[in-house]
């Protein structure tokens, strides 16, 4: 019996031995490439918990074997200028962005966020091309996920078409001949890799369906981590109570009962919720928190014995007793998120191959490899 159990608390989780598994896969693959995929981080913005990611990304990369080059533009060059020389936040950003898309060496692009505020960004998001985009914040990726489409082909990245000819609700996670998964968010990815990895989706049930029968709560529904985390999870069968400050939704591909017979939707659907925060948190087997505010603490008293609790904020969410109520707390995810990003990286490189309009033996090495990528993660 581990102390933590023989102290009546629950187990603290470190997410080195979640990442470590990923580290080995992603080596691996990697390893085929006759060269190294090259990544380009883009930090324009005095933001220090930006700044810190950035050298913890290369540090990883570099570890691995990965080329990462830091682009740095506006306020994060202001160190060592005099005031009357400082730049602006964000200063330069977007042609940064289209300097590196037009990069024929790069094979992905990252921009740290966040830097003039969520409107502006998500427009940069945008200027990234789905191509490149190894964050998954695209709308072409976002789409997909909400529309719960797993595999995509490369070449509809580049097509204005949405995709309507790929099942929304295969059978197995490999992806179907010509196809490959669509790129997920970094970090809600990150978060259900360690979900599987603690055993709450149930491995036995379906692909599509290995969440079912587990209540989770995700508190923030935020673009970028809380709402397609809610999606990701509701379209695994999961029944997700979304949280935000002002309204709580219920995201589920269950019908409600007076809607149809049918099993579920072939996505999630958004219901309105009257149930309050502590309601959902006692009926929750998964709490998952990214409130970006050092006041915030979810109540332990308020948590369903027996949870898992995971805290995706840079500050913790979760109060210092946590263990008293949860079986499993997972204080921080970023080294499984890292691995989700050079997996990422992986599968763009591939795909920029597969969309090469030359007919070479360079690219037809590309196509075997996506085919290879056919077994991976």
């Amino acid at each position: 019996m581990s102390s933590a159990a023989a102290a009546g608390k629950g187990l603290l989780l470190k997410a080195d031995s979640i990442a470590d598994t990923f580290r080995d896969e992603i080596q691996r693959s990697l390893g085929t490439r006759q060269k190294a995929p090259k990544l380009v981080g883009i930090l324009s913005t005095s933001h220090s918990p930006s700044r810190y990611y950035a050298e913890f990304t290369r540090k990883q990369c570099e570890a691995l074997g990965v080329n990462f080059v830091l682009k740095e533009t506006g306020a994060a060059l202001n160190k060592d200028r005099p005031e009357s020389a400082k730049l602006a936040e964000g200063e330069g950003v977007e042609e940064a962005i289209i300097e590196a898309n037009d990069d024929d060496s790069v094979d992905g692009v990252m921009v740290y966020f966040p830097i003039f505020g969520a409107q502006q960004d998500q427009y940069l998001q945008q200027v990234v091309s789905p191509l490149k985009d190894v964050e998954g914040l695209h709308f072409k990726f976002h789409y997909n996920l909400y529309h719960n489409i797993r595999f995509v082909q490369p070449k509809d990245l580049m097509s204005s078409v949405t995709p309507t000819d790929i099942p929304s609700q295969p059978t197995d996670d490999v992806p179907p001949e010509g196809t490959m998964k669509s790129i997920l968010p970094c970090t809600p990815l990150a978060i259900v890799k360690c979900l599987e990895h603690v055993g709450v989706y149930n491995k036995i049930l379906p692909y599509g369906d290995r969440a079912y029968g587990k209540t989770v709560t995700v508190i923030n529904r935020s673009e970028v981590v809380g709402r397609p985390l809610a999606a990701l999870l509701a379209n695994d069968g999961a029944r997700v109570f979304s949280v935000d400050i002002d309204s709580i939704q219920e995201y589920t591909k269950r019908p409600k009962s007076t809607e149809s017979s049918t099993r579920y939707h072939p996505r999630h659907i958004v219901h309105p919720c009257s149930l309050s925060l502590q309601d959902c948190l006692a009926l929750s087997d998964v709490v998952v928190s990214a409130v970006p505010n050092t006041e915030y603490k979810v109540k332990t008293g308020w948590l369903k014995d027996g949870c898992v609790a995971v805290n995706v904020a840079a500050e913790k969410n979760f109060e210092k007793d946590v263990r008293e109520k949860a079986s499993m707390y997972l204080p921080a995810v970023g080294k499984v998120t890292i691995m989700m990003l050079l997996r990422n990286l992986y599968v763009s490189a591939l795909t920029r191959c597969a969309c090469s309009p030359i007919h070479s033996p360079a690219v037809a090495l590309c196509s075997l490899r996506l085919q290879q990528y056919r077994e991976f993660l």
